[in-house]
């Protein structure tokens, strides 16, 4: 990742806002404002070309892996394994 420093002049109320964050991720002040930041970009431009095309392959794939699966049998399935464990 490169990265390039800013210097950002946060309120009080902001700044706890981005402890309360880092504590919850468990990551550095930074990391949790990196975040943060990217999390409402994706929310009010959407997700990047680059991303959209990575989840529509992973659907695709998904697709493919659950093709003929009966989503009832498998929840009950997996319900009772999880049941014996």
């Amino acid at each position: 990742m490169s990265s390039a420093r800013t210097s950002l002049m946060l309120d009080d109320a902001t700044r706890r806002a981005a402890r309360q964050l880092a504590r919850h991720y468990d990551c550095g002040v930074s990391e949790a404002i990196r975040r943060a930041v990217q999390s409402h970009r994706d929310a009010v431009v959407g997700v990047n070309a680059e991303e959209r095309k990575r989840r529509r392959q992973v659907l695709e794939r998904l697709f493919v892996l659950f093709d003929g699966t009966d989503p009832e049998a498998e929840v009950r399935r997996l319900k009772t394994e999880d049941a014996g464990s």
